[in-house]
């Protein structure tokens, strides 16, 4: 199979679909590999690490699409890219359709195969693909909640882990999977008093006896939020719906319980945001304020450590994209259930059931025959 890895064109996305390291295990498998220009460069990757790998390098990005039968990415193609998914071409990336109309209407009428990284979905309901990424995104959810909580960066002026005689922040953390475990556990480590909420009694059971003495586990509800903001310093949002839009757990009518400089940080924003005053942000321009609150939602948190990033998705990926190449995706998914619900959007149908009910569109679960 020929496999293009293009460059990210979202702002401030500096990660790459796959490491030189994934691409010379494709060619070991027999596939041809095409990497644009300068793709790896930002996570640290040059031109020549990928063709010492086996890959030719091409000029542009529309040389790229057009060479491949399949498209490696990290994010999901942005609007100058739609026009280059071809009908039938196999697009493995991060998809969020449900939180962007625009975009799965363009990859309906483009025919192509779109299997989302974040749907990809193990027997044991964990998310496969999602899992490094959200790894990533909630430590550095801490990190950044807690360099906006200074002063000279609109915060309350808090140091998080406190001093000597001085009480440390309280860390809020909305929700305990991956992404919630991770904020918990770097907030905890830097000192800071934490409480993580999820409505899984059996999950609040299991970090009860696991997280460190620092982390309080409390049952989600409306009530126990509203208790918790008051004093709260720093707002992790890490709740998720596989493949949905995130539940509104914080409205805009609750910011007033809070106090002025506290840090909401939205790690669900890439599929819609879990604070009703949640807006996209980038890198370049990652907060804003709302009734007095920092609001941080960069949609793509991950991307401000790239090297980090890019080989712990590849770790991830590449097992998937290698049966995908090696299988061709109809066998690929037939073979493997958890791939199979990855597909999305497939041939001009919606093909996963919570971005058809986002959209009200019809659901045509994908048939491999025999």
């Amino acid at each position: 199979m020929r496999i293009g890895i293009p460059k990210e064109i979202k702002n401030n996305e500096n990660r790459v679909g796959m490491t030189p390291a994934g691409v010379a295990e494709l060619v070991h498998h027999g596939h041809q590999v095409f990497v644009q220009h300068t793709a790896g460069e930002g996570s640290g990757f040059t031109d020549d690490d990928y063709v010492k790998s086996g890959a030719e390098i091409l000029p542009t990005i529309e040389e790229t699409y057009a060479a491949a039968d399949m498209i490696v990415k990290v994010k999901e193609p942005i609007e100058e890219e739609y026009p280059l998914v071809k009908k039938g071409q196999v697009v493995f990336t991060y998809f969020h359709f449900a939180c962007d109309k625009p975009l799965t209407d363009a990859m309906i009428a483009s025919g192509g195969v779109c299997i989302a990284y974040e749907t990809v979905q193990l027997p044991d309901r964990s998310l496969p693909l999602l899992i490094p990424m959200s790894e990533v995104a909630g430590r550095m959810a801490t990190i950044n909640g807690a360099h906006y909580l200074q002063k000279t960066k609109g915060g309350k002026g808090k140091l998080i882990c406190g001093v000597p005689g001085v009480r440390p922040a309280k860390v809020v953390v909305l929700g305990g999977g991956v992404v919630g475990q991770a904020a918990a556990r770097v907030a905890a480590g830097m000192g800071a008093q934490v409480v993580i909420t999820d409505i899984s009694l059996p999950l609040l059971r299991r970090l009860t006896a696991e997280m460190p003495a620092n982390v309080v586990p409390l049952y989600s509800n409306r009530h126990n939020i509203i208790r918790e903001l008051k004093d709260a310093d720093i707002v992790v949002g890490a709740v998720l719906i596989p493949g949905d839009k995130a539940p509104r757990l914080i409205t805009r009518d609750m910011l007033k319980l809070m106090q002025p400089g506290t840090v909401l940080v939205d790690v669900a924003i890439d599929q819609g945001g879990c604070f009703e005053t949640s807006k996209p942000t980038t890198h370049s321009d990652p907060v804003y304020t709302v009734d007095g609150i920092v609001h941080y939602a960069v949609a793509n948190i991950p991307g401000a450590v790239p090297n980090t990033s890019t080989i712990a998705l590849t770790n991830a990926t590449l097992r998937y994209a290698l049966a995908l190449a090696d299988k061709g995706w109809k066998k690929a998914c037939k073979d493997d259930p958890a791939l199979y619900k990855g597909l999305n959007v497939v041939e001009g149908k919606v093909t996963y059931k919570a971005v058809a009910d986002v959209f009200d569109l019809p659901f045509e679960p994908v048939v491999l025959d025999d």
